[in-house]
């Protein structure tokens, strides 16, 4: 606590209830943590100016104190305000640049002893559970950045975000993503639709956009033939319906083997039944 006794003894005379105290308390508080006050109230004044000490006025009203503090190394400026209710005093410290506001309920009696408030030695009580409370939960955080630092720094996380991305794009080692790029997808032609329609007809087995399904189908290679209908049978080989009309058709022996004539099988040669030959 270096420093709060010889801020305490200057302000003595301006204490006159416990809630004094706990004000110069915090004020003590937020002097240690880079900041000093410019003066009393909500509005600034033309003799604003920096420092450690209270100002004159700081105690003039008991139920509502008002003051206001400016960082040490930038523009940041708070307010702080302490209402009185019942035993509690309670502190708002609000940042003016962005409205953020933070808040501390002090129960009087625990941390002051009411007769002994011009006694430095025994005026406080519990002084170091009062300073981590006010430091958890009324002061910012001092890693926080504020105002332009603040800019300047999500302005670098972006850019340092672009050179990541330009770095894992040229990286010839670099396994793609699984998820792909967003823009327009390529055109992809319809194999069944002229120009592109080779091989459509093998992804159509009955025929029925015109055509076998093979490059040069037997019974559709455009030369003359014979009005052979296979759904219709083939004697002796495939009775009739057992190919759908217009199906594709591949003939497995040759089309009307049985013509009409001598079996060329039919004089054996010599010595047919000799096992041995």
């Amino acid at each position: 606590m270096a420093g709060l006794e010889v801020l305490y003894t200057c302000v003595a005379g301006n204490i006159t209830c416990p809630q004094d105290a706990v004000v110069c308390f915090v004020h003590w508080e937020l002097i240690k943590n880079g900041y000093r006050c410019i003066g009393s109230g909500d509005e600034a004044r033309s003799s604003d100016k920096k420092s450690e000490l209270l100002p004159a006025d700081w105690s003039n009203n008991k139920e509502l104190y008002s003051l206001r503090y400016k960082a040490n190394n930038s523009d940041t400026q708070m307010l702080l305000k302490a209402i009185t209710v019942d035993s509690t005093l309670i502190f708002n410290l609000m940042n003016s640049s962005t409205q953020q506001v933070s808040d501390l309920t002090v129960n009087i009696n625990d941390h002051v002893n009411t007769d002994q408030l011009h006694t430095f030695d025994s005026v406080f009580k519990d002084a170091d559970s009062l300073s981590e409370k006010v430091k958890t939960q009324l002061l910012p955080p001092l890693d926080r950045p504020t105002g332009q630092r603040a800019e300047r720094k999500s302005q670098r996380d972006e850019e340092e975000e672009e050179q990541r991305r330009r770095g894992e794009d040229s990286d010839p080692l670099r396994i793609p993503s699984r998820n792909p790029r967003q823009g327009t997808h390529p055109h992809w032609p319809d194999p069944m639709v002229p120009p592109f329609a080779a091989g459509g007809a093998d992804l159509d087995p009955f025929g029925s956009r015109g055509g076998g399904g093979m490059i040069v189908d037997p019974l559709r290679s455009g030369y003359p033939r014979s009005g052979f209908d296979p759904s219709s049978g083939i004697p002796d080989i495939l009775p009739p319906g057992a190919v759908p009309p217009g199906a594709r058709f591949d003939p497995f022996g040759p089309v009307g083997r049985h013509r009409p004539g001598p079996d060329p099988d039919h004089m054996p040669p010599p010595g047919y039944d000799d096992m041995f030959m």
